[in-house]
């Protein structure tokens, strides 16, 4: 991240394949974010524009159902210090449950209903479900998403990278 990145990623923590590589959303799930931002990975990891700054920087392990939540003492000791150096954020993209329950005033314990209610954050936040393929089932259940949000979200990062 630097302080002119216009674009800030909020993901909740690193998976395995991501704590192994070092880079974040270098998986299967940062594939399908890159593809609703309609980026390549070049714009995606350029931290002159873009910022990712998860809620955990640690792989909090594996539970019965995928990975496990962050670590609750990792946001509140780092996060406000890091958020005050990114100066020139327009556009923040809040991924997951536990990003929403961070940055949404108001959140509903449902991702569901927080992305359903985008517009209400719109344009400066925009919350996400997690682009994991665990989530397919929850992108066919809610063709909404890729018919309404998707392309807002690619408009947006097309006018903040300077796009026509």
């Amino acid at each position: 991240m630097s302080p002119g990145s216009r674009i800030l990623v909020v993901g909740q923590a690193p998976g395995r394949k991501v704590h192994e590589t070092g880079l974040p959303f270098n998986d299967p799930s940062g594939d399908r974010l890159r593809d609703w931002m309609g980026v390549t990975r070049d714009q995606f990891y350029d931290e002159r524009t873009m910022a990712i700054l998860p809620m955990g920087f640690c792989y909090p392990g594996t539970g019965r159902s995928g990975d496990l939540p962050p670590r609750p003492e990792c946001a509140p000791a780092w996060r406000e210090t890091l958020l005050a150096r990114l100066e020139a954020v327009e556009l923040t993209l809040v991924i997951g449950r536990y990003a929403h329950d961070w940055h949404l005033t108001n959140a509903s314990a449902k991702v569901t209903e927080n992305v359903r209610q985008w517009r209400d954050h719109w344009p400066g936040v925009l919350p996400l479900p997690h682009p994991s393929p665990r989530n397919n089932l929850w992108l066919r259940r809610n063709p909404w998403f890729e018919d309404e949000v998707v392309p807002a979200l690619q408009q947006r990062v097309g006018e903040l990278l300077g796009r026509d």
